[in-house]
This record gives structure tokens, C-alpha cells and sequence, in this order.
């Protein structure tokens, strides 16, 4: 196990790899910084959910009929693991008929850059399945 006191020094040229005792690990663990994200970011439909709340509040009708090919159970399940993973808020108004809108947090409208990365990553690599990314080698 490497002391705390070092530090791992980025090599020349490879991005993405975190000066962080966290980048350690040897397996999978639950408290590391890509993992959260991309349990964030879990299941089919939630990219498209985040995009249409990155647009703004909406009401759950109003997200139904943005993604009219999402069935009620998965927008509703994915409103709410968003909002248990503290991604998005539940504002539910008094009165009759009540109104509930559903809005980024900060640390959900912070996955927008994240989300524009994983597109141009994406774009990038559309052509290319199958076959390494384009970019710096490992060797």
C-alpha cells in the first residue's frame, strides 16, 4: 500500500489519471469518485431525463411527453433515484390539484459538462467500435 505522503505523478500525456490516494484501489469500491458518478448516471433513459432538466424544471407530465417512449414505471423510477442520489429536487405544491415539478441540484446541474464529455467522447468514437479510442497509447 503506498503512504499517504505519495503521490501518484501523472505521466507526460495520459490524461485522466487523478493525483488522488483514492486512484489507488485495487477493486472497485463504492466511495471512488468515477463510481458515484456513474452510479449517478445509471440506467437506461437517465442521460435523457438529465437532459431534458438541464432545460429546466418540468412536471412529471411535461418529462413524460419530452421522452414519449419512456413507459410510466422507468420515469418514474428514475425521478427517483435521482432525487435519492441528491441529483434532483421534488417540489410538490399545496393545494388542489397539487403541482410537482422536478429540478436540478447544484451537484445535478454540475453532470452537464460531464454529460457534454461523454458526448464528445461519444462523436468521436462513433466510427471507431470495436477498436481503441483515438488518443494517447498506453505503452
Amino acid at each position: 500500500m503506498t503512504h499517504r505522503t505519495v503521490r501518484h505523478v501523472p505521466l507526460p500525456g495520459l490524461p485522466g489519471l487523478p493525483d488522488d490516494d483514492r486512484a489507488a484501489v485495487r477493486a472497485p469500491s463504492p466511495d471512488c469518485p468515477v463510481e458515484i458518478a456513474l452510479g449517478a448516471l445509471r440506467g437506461r433513459w437517465t442521460t435523457l431525463v438529465l437532459r431534458e432538466l438541464l432545460r429546466g424544471p418540468h412536471t412529471y407530465s411535461e418529462l413524460a411527453a419530452a421522452l414519449p417512449g419512456l413507459s410510466d414505471k422507468v420515469l418514474t423510477d428514475r425521478l427517483g433515484q435521482l432525487v435519492a442520489d441528491g441529483v434532483a429536487h421534488r417540489d410538490r405544491t399545496p393545494g388542489w390539484p397539487s403541482t410537482v415539478r422536478y429540478e436540478l441540484t447544484e451537484r445535478g446541474r454540475a453532470l452537464g459538462p460531464v454529460l457534454q464529455s461523454l458526448w464528445d467522447w461519444g462523436a468521436a468514437t462513433a466510427g471507431h467500435r470495436g477498436t481503441a479510442p483515438p488518443g494517447p497509447s498506453i505503452e
